[in-house]
């Protein structure tokens, strides 16, 4: 049997993605907001640090296996949340859970999946799934999906905090595309009791309005949050912090973990860049809260990099959606392995043996 060619490096994957898709699906993907400043910023704030190796020590074995909320996973990499996966390949969310699954790293499911959380849960009996969650202008519709993916044996709650007005992307307007209308997507909604009750008449363009209409909340406050802790014992994590003062109130609040994320660059233009963001929220909170970051993370070294600044473990989103357009759960699968063993290599020529002792000490930056 022959099998497929695989990119080794992000740009590789992007193009080959570039190849398999349709152009406004790609872009879709690819593109952030306004002029894309703080989508190339994430990735260029890596390049601002060196890694400063040590010598004549013993890595003849390296560790990377850890845990985040304390849930053991295999790398400290984690499947950030990306909605309407069929855009990238047909079975979308069911091929990069299952990924994950045999990766042993947490998968986080979109509130606009393509396939119901249910279906993702049933379709990885041994994942490590995760639900992220946008707050409905619909309170009883947020309640009713938190309460589904309990009972569906999610494992923690991501509340995404950045997105109560959606980003100015440029992209979506230049090619006239629409991710809901391109998937027929929006599976989380159209198999909730509480959406089903909203729309007067089953019809497609009266799901996707129903679907806008009460996709995300505008007036979302932390009070608002708070009120997750009555209907669920899940660990809450916030994705979408920027600020070292919105990271302290997590903290103070009692919420598990944060997202130190600006959306992939496709929320406010001009943003800070999630790596410049690292470093002061983890002087404010480290070791009082679990802290992920995504943005930019374009190889294990990256990862490094990210762990040796103080996150307790990553989050990746295009990479991984690149593997799946390319060759479907097996290219996620190939994705994540590269991570691996990229972050496996950079340690041990780096002559750091165990990653939990990473440090500032061993970057440079210019």
């Amino acid at each position: 049997m022959t099998r497929n060619p695989m990119p080794v490096f992000y740009k590789d994957w992007e193009a080959l993605a570039a190849e398999k898709l349709e152009r406004g699906a790609f872009e879709y993907i690819r593109g952030g907001s306004g002029s894309g400043e703080t989508l190339l910023a994430n990735e260029t704030a890596f390049r601002q640090w060196a890694i400063i190796p040590r010598v004549l020590r013993d890595v003849s074995s390296v560790e990377i296996s850890t845990s985040i909320l304390d849930q053991p996973i295999q790398a400290p990499i984690l499947l950030a949340p990306v909605g309407y996966q069929k855009l990238a390949y047909p079975q979308g969310e069911l091929a990069a859970a299952k990924a994950a699954e045999k990766a042993g790293v947490p998968y986080i499911a979109s509130t606009v999946s393509d396939y119901s959380l249910e279906e993702i849960s049933e379709h990885t009996p041994q994942g490590n799934n995760w639900f992220q969650l946008y707050w409905s202008t619909n309170e009883a519709l947020t309640f009713s999906m938190v309460k589904r993916a309990e009972q569906a044996g999610y494992k923690a709650i991501v509340v995404t905090v950045d997105t109560g007005v959606l980003g100015w992307r440029s992209s979506s307007f230049v090619h006239h595309f629409s991710p809901v209308r391109a998937t027929r997507g929006g599976a989380n909604f159209r198999k909730d009791p509480v959406f089903q009750a909203l729309v007067t008449e089953w019809t497609e363009d009266n799901i996707i309005k129903e679907i806008e209409n009460n996709k995300r909340r505008d007036h979302m406050t932390w009070d608002d949050i708070l009120r997750l802790r009555e209907i669920t014992s899940l660990p809450i994590i916030l994705k979408g912090i920027q600020h070292p003062k919105d990271a302290e109130k997590a903290a103070e609040l009692g919420f598990e973990g944060i997202i130190v994320s600006n959306h992939g660059g496709r929320q406010l233009d001009a943003a800070i860049s999630s790596l410049e963001s690292l470093s002061p929220i983890v002087d404010a909170v480290k070791d009082r809260i679990a802290i992920i970051v995504d943005g930019g993370i374009r190889s294990g070294t990256d990862v490094y990099k990210a762990l040796a600044l103080g996150a307790d473990a990553v989050s990746i989103g295009r990479p991984y959606i690149y593997g799946l357009a390319a060759y479907g759960e097996e290219g996620v699968v190939q994705v994540i392995e590269q991570y691996k063993s990229q972050l496996i290599s950079a340690l041990r020529l780096s002559g750091e043996a165990n990653m939990k002792h990473l440090s500032r000490e061993n970057l440079h930056r210019y």
